[in-house]
C-alpha cells in the first residue's frame, strides 16, 4: 500500500514539476531533473531523517521510472499538459493527500510516534515542492502569503499517525486522512481561503 502511495503520489509532483521546468525555459534535461527533484525530494528528506536509507528513491528503480517518465511526457506533451493546469491543481491536491498519509504511516512503522509521524508526512507531502521551488529561483507555494498547503498536509498526516497510533488499521485510516488534506486544499483553492497572515 505505501508503495502504491508513493508511485501515485510521485507521478502527479513530477508532473507539476515538469511543468514548472517548461515554463522557465529549460532544456529537456532540466525538465527531468525537476519532474525527479519534485516527485522524490519529500520521500528523500523523510527517509533520511528516520533512518530508512538507502532512500527508496534511489534503490528501487520504480521510483526513478516514474518521474522520468512523467517529465519526459510532460516535456513532449506540454502544451496540452499546460492546458489541464486546474486538473493538475486537483491531482496535486491529491498527491499532497497521498503523500502525507504515506509518510506519517512510515514514520509510524519504524515506532515514531505521532507527533513526529504528522511532521514528517507533512515534510513528506511539501518537501518536493520546496525543493523545485528553490531549483527555479522562486518563493517555495508554502512560504507564499496566505497559502493554505502545509496546514492542510500537516492535518491529514496528524489524522493518519493518530489513527495508527490508536490500533486503527492502515487500510482503513488511509482514506479519511488523505481526504482531510484533499478536501481542504481544494476547497481552498475553489473558495479562496488563505492562512491567517500578521495585520499590517
Amino acid at each position: 500500500m505505501l508503495l502504491t502511495l508513493d508511485l501515485l503520489g510521485i507521478f502527479v509532483f513530477a508532473i507539476s514539476g515538469g511543468l514548472v521546468a517548461v515554463r522557465n525555459q529549460l532544456d529537456i534535461v532540466g525538465v527531468v531533473v525537476l519532474a525527479m527533484a519534485t516527485g522524490l525530494g519529500g520521500g528523500v528528506i523523510r527517509d533520511v531523517v528516520i533512518g530508512a536509507v538507502p532512500p527508496p528513491a534511489v534503490a528501487d528503480w520504480r521510483y526513478l521510472l516514474v518521474p522520468v517518465v512523467s517529465g519526459l511526457v510532460t516535456f513532449w506533451l506540454h502544451p496540452a499538459v499546460g492546458r489541464l493546469e486546474r486538473v493538475i491543481n486537483v491531482f496535486d491536491a491529491f498527491g499532497l493527500g497521498l503523500f502525507c498519509v504515506a509518510g506519517a504511516l512510515k514514520a509510524h512503522e519504524l515506532g515514531l510516534g505521532p507527533v513526529p509521524g504528522a511532521a514528517l508526512g507533512m515534510v513528506t507531502g511539501v518537501g518536493g515542492g520546496i525543493i523545485r521551488d528553490l531549483l527555479v529561483g522562486r518563493v517555495p507555494v508554502i512560504f507564499r502569503k496566505g497559502e493554505l498547503y502545509a496546514i492542510p498536509a500537516l492535518a491529514g498526516a496528524a489524522v493518519a499517525a493518530t489513527g495508527v497510533e490508536l490500533g486503527v488499521p492502515a487500510a482503513v485510516i488511509v482514506g479519511p486522512a488523505a481526504a482531510v488534506t484533499i478536501g481542504w486544499r481544494l476547497l481552498a483553492l475553489s473558495r479562496g481561503w488563505t492562512a491567517p497572515v500578521p495585520r499590517t
